[in-house]
């Protein structure tokens, strides 16, 4: 296997610690005297002992121990309840334990059966006499509670190896020991040492629930009482052996043999030189075999044996830390504590010592003893042939521990800690509480990434998620208490009022910590989003109602500690902002049962000149409602900007295409549409603030807020850039072509005179990044793991001139409600003389009641000067609406919630959110492009809102039906309940009939009977 391979297929191997330990001992039946029962249970505390053992193992289900007097009292228990264990403790007569232990096997042939009996030479002699068909295995009891832990353990890891070792890889301890006496001293500190080393290992693992997981992949101990039973172990799981512990006289072919364990480690030796082997004796004699077989001696008689074997343990089978040594001296040059630490310092490991520690295994025996198995595996496999390979050698090591940690932390939601968090972790949390929507959303698309290894290298780039911390409800909720901020917050207080209250407030000290450890690993601007409990839950849609603060990258870690704490602040403040809790009555929710997580992100893009921004943003969704051509509405739709995506939630001219059909691309389908309907502004975060004289075309600048004034509008430091300007500079390759207006020609290059225009040609049509089908990928498989139509967030950075094409950040997923109503086609078929609205491109599905208002935008009165005055007519109308619980139809010219009033009335959701079918209406000479990129039609959709657009400016070949209407004059000829300059508004004696088809994408509204 070649190290390119072995890196790739690292990902297939990852350990499901989930699987393993699947066969428990639950209920155990001990057999015994009154006596021996009392002394084991009050001075043993055997089930207490049990107890703490489990729970720190997070086993939920500590055995429970059920007393019978004798066998015959034993079997009539076994009938009426089920056991996994049976303990049998003789009494002075000991055949009649071992009859009765036969009798048992006889009804249950494959209970676990073990004798317990106190040490002495007298039970010795006893024993040697009695048939041990009937039972598993004999032990010495001295009153020692651990003995009992590791039967239990042994029968477990008996009963679970073939599926733990052979199918996942979990590494076993093979002792070879035929004394009673023995092997009851040597198991309870062989699995004191497994048991703590789990404990140490465990706490590489992310979470608390990955912890207690992977203290399942601990080694496991098999017990071998003669030559021949250790030798088929040691075929059955050769492949999986730690090291094995052996005594030097048991039987071999049926005879003791006082050399057997040395045969057995020369047998050993040959098929593995490199397995460690730690044999113990009471004759010194055999210390020099041991040696000259490269074993550790163990003296049997001397008094510190436990502290002897703990120590062979520790430097043999690598528990403990990875000790790097001096091949020549064996003097330790320094120690390994954790993979981060192997990772932080294997190119400072001599090339001599790196060559002595691989060619014995030891590397990958210390992983395997960590429950590292798809790492150990390569590391054990891989062969360091030369001393002059080692530079190779490292970086391969070092690539596999980066491959193997970015593995581990992807889909996995990790408990933030200071001294973990660097370059290579992904998703962390800060508290105890909630994710919140966006959060959860992000953890879900980090697991859906993990399932696909082909996110990698998706034909040149990687999809991903942003590096993410999350601070969890728990948080809000202590800052809020302790702060005491409800009263103002909850209150009609201006939003500007409430947010410099929260701004006063204290953040927890912890988190201060926290955050100063995160700016060192995040080498970029931050962004703090809102992820509150409503906001993208199922039926919940709390699109773009708060805050999102962009943070610049500050070199001073104490005012970068400033701006992200009143960020967090603010988008805590934005919760109860008069949009928010207009929003709140619109969806029937109560504001105090909303909690608000936050999101610190790092903001994907790079420096311009002090601006930074991504390649370019986009949202995509499952479901399009407005296909062209060959496009169908399951085929998907995205919308794309370059720069911040912020420009699309805003409403600007971004490029609209379907994943599945790249190459047709209204916008751009023609010359006038291109140079008409494409981008020429986009969004950058201003990172010089203050000292920014001159924009990038050299014009002054009217400087923008500085950071430590936050504004309840979270874009002030948001700047907004000509795109001639930034492409003009090369950083929008591949996302412009140029206007060539000497020949009238767009050429697909951004080199030459002309005008640049956003066109994604050579990436949509010549492939130069795989965008489209990446967008299918993420929709495709969104869909399919959510089981419902979903809409996506991305933004990406292009990288013409590195080894890969570059990166998608995969950055939000939420479904849409997909409204599953029959339509009653009498209803769609309706002559177009009895409609009011006809459209050819509607959005929603199923059939409206209850709606008899229809609020219009005047059409003469359509003007730039004039929309923001009509958008807080508007607001206050809705408002009025909201307060009577009534819907309406709104009407109005251009495009609804643009910013830009030159396209559209540029209204928020909360302003328009009474509204139960929207329309957007063509003026005469004047057509402008839907919009379906903005938070907006999140909304929309959710609610179960229709959305119209009626271009009656349409041409049509004769005798072609209408597919757009909209009979103004009706409206106008009808008494109005209300009239301005701009708005009129009409209620109806009876409800409209209002019927939407979102799978062809056709509305109508039926006039009423007047």
């Amino acid at each position: 296997m070649t190290d390119d391979e072995a890196l790739s297929q690292l990902y297939f191997k990852d350990t499901a610690f989930q699987n393993l330990m699947q066969k428990r001992i639950f209920n155990v039946l001990l057999i015994a005297s009154a006596y021996d029962a009392f002394m084991m249970e009050e001075d043993g505390r055997v089930e207490e002992q049990l107890y703490f053992e489990y729970t720190s193992l997070n086993l939920s289900s500590p055995p429970r121990v059920t007393r019978a007097l004798n066998s015959a009292e034993g079997l009539e228990i076994l009938k009426t309840k089920s056991f996994d264990l049976v303990i049998m403790m003789p009494g002075n007569d000991v055949s009649e334990t071992f009859t009765g232990a036969r009798r048992i096997r006889e009804h249950y042939p494959d209970m676990p059966i073990i004798v317990l009996t106190p040490f002495s030479q007298e039970v010795s002699r006893r024993l040697s006499k009695e048939d041990f068909s009937g039972i598993d295995y004999v032990f010495s009891w001295l009153g020692n509670v651990d003995l009992l832990l590791a039967i239990i353990k042994l029968l477990e890891d008996k009963m679970n190896a073939d599926n733990d070792i052979n199918g996942v890889g979990v590494q076993m301890i093979l002792l070879v020991e035929d004394s009673v006496r023995f092997y009851s001293s040597v198991l309870p500190i062989v699995y004191k040492f497994i048991l703590k080393q789990s404990r140490e290992f465990s706490t590489e693992a992310l979470n608390e629930h990955e912890q207690m997981l992977r203290m399942r992949g601990r080694p496991k101990v098999m017990l071998a009482r003669d030559y021949e039973e250790a030798l088929e172990l040691y075929d059955r799981y050769s492949d999986h052996i730690l090291g094995v512990i052996s005594d030097v006289s048991f039987k071999r072919e049926g005879k003791k043999d006082p050399k057997a364990g040395i045969r057995l480690a020369r047998e050993l030796r040959e098929r593995d030189p490199y397995l460690p082997l730690i044999i113990e004796s009471s004759e010194n004699e055999n210390a020099h075999d041991v040696l000259e077989l490269g074993g550790t001696f163990i003296d049997k008689n001397s008094k510190k044996f436990p502290v002897d074997l703990g120590k062979a343990i520790i430097n043999n089978f690598g528990f403990g830390d990875f000790v790097i040594r001096n091949p020549e001296s064996g003097e330790e040059i320094f120690r390994i504590k954790s993979l981060k630490d192997l990772q932080k310092n294997i190119f400072d490991i001599p090339a001599e010592a790196l060559y002595w520690h691989a060619s014995f295994n030891d590397i990958s025996r210390w992983l395997y003893s960590r429950a590292m198995f798809p790492i150990a595996e390569v590391i054990k496999h891989h062969r360091f042939r030369d001393l002059k390979d080692a530079p190779q050698v490292r970086q391969l090591f070092f690539d596999l521990i980066v491959k193997y940690r970015k593995m581990k932390n992807r889909g996995v939601v990790a408990i933030f800690q200071k001294d973990r968090f660097d370059h290579y972790s992904n998703f962390a949390r800060i508290g105890q509480g909630s994710l919140g929507g966006k959060g959860r959303g992000l953890a879900f698309i980090d697991s859906i990434i993990k399932k696909n290894p082909i996110c990698d290298n998706f034909d040149g780039i990687s999809i991903t998620i942003p590096r993410t911390v999350v601070l969890c409800t728990d948080i809000f909720d202590e800052f809020m208490e302790s702060n005491k901020l409800y009263p103002i917050a909850l209150s009609d207080a201006p939003d500007d009022e409430i947010l410099s209250h929260f701004l006063r407030g204290k953040l927890p000290r912890r988190i201060k910590d926290d955050l100063l450890a995160l700016f060192e690993v995040v080498d970029t601007p931050i962004a703090v989003r809102s992820s509150s409990l409503l906001e993208d839950s199922h039926y919940q849609p709390f699109a773009g109602i708060y805050s999102t603060y962009m943070v610049p990258k500050i070199s001073d870690p104490q005012e970068m500690l400033k701006m992200v704490t009143s960020a967090i602040k603010g988008v805590y403040a934005s919760v109860f902002y008069s949009d928010s809790k207009a929003y709140m009555t619109a969806t029937s929710n109560v504001i105090d049962q909303e909690k608000m997580a936050v999101i610190l992100q790092e903001v994907v893009g790079k420096d311009l000149e002090g601006y930074y921004f991504p390649s370019f943003s986009g949202v995509g969704r499952s479901l399009n409602y407005y296909p062209l051509n060959d496009e169908k509405p399951e085929d998907g739709v995205a919308e794309i900007a370059v720069g911040l995506g912020k420009y699309i939630v805003d409403g600007g001219l971004a490029l609209r295409f379907s994943p599945r059909h790249p190459e047709n691309v209204l916008q751009t389908s023609e010359l006038s549409l291109a140079l008409r309907d494409t981008q020429t502004r986009m969004y950058a975060l201003d990172m010089k603030g203050d000292e920014r004289e001159t924009s990038l075309s050299g014009q002054p600048i009217k400087k923008p807020e500085s950071m430590s004034n936050l504004k309840v509008d979270d874009g002030y430091n948001v700047a907004k850039l000509r795109v001639q300007d930034v492409a003009e500079r090369g950083a929008l390759k591949y996302m412009v072509s140029t206007f060539d207006f000497r020949d009238n020609v767009i050429r697909d290059s951004d080199f030459g005179e002309g005008r640049r225009v956003v066109t994604f040609n050579n990436i949509l049509k010549h492939k130069a990044y795989p965008l489209a089908e990446a967008v299918d990928f993420m929709l495709t498989t969104g869909q399919e793991a959510m089981q419902r139509p979903v809409e996506i967030e991305f933004a990406g950075m292009v990288e013409p001139n590195s080894s890969n094409k570059g990166r998608l950040y995969w950055l939000q997923i939420r479904p849409i409600v997909d409204r599953k109503e029959t339509v009653d086609e009498a209803l769609m078929s309706t002559p177009d003389e009895k409609l009011l609205l006809k459209s050819g491109t509607a959005l929603g599905h199923g059939s409206i009641e209850g709606v008899n208002t229809v609020v219009y935008v005047r059409p003469e009165k359509f003007s730039s000067s004039n929309n923001s005055l009509i958008a807080r007519e508007i607001e206050k109308i809705n408002r009025g609406f909201l307060d009577r619980e009534e819907r309406y139809v709104l009407i109005g010219p251009g495009r609804w919630g643009s910013s830009d009033t030159s396209l559209g009335i540029p209204v928020k959701w909360p302003a328009i959110s009474a509204a139960k079918l929207i329309v957007e209406s063509s003026l005469p000479n004047y057509r402008i492009e839907p919009s379906q990129g903005t938070h907006f039609f999140q909304n929309l959709t959710s609610f179960g809102v229709a959305y119209f657009t009626i271009d009656t400016n349409a041409k049509r070949k004769p005798g072609d039906p209408v597919t757009d209407l909209y009979d103004v004059d009706f409206l106008n000829a009808q008494p109005a309940v209300y009239e301005s300059d701009f708005v009129r508004i009409v209620t109806f004696s009876s409800p409209l009939a209002i019927g939407v088809n979102g799978l062809k994408g056709t509305g109508v509204v039926v006039k009423p009977e007047v």
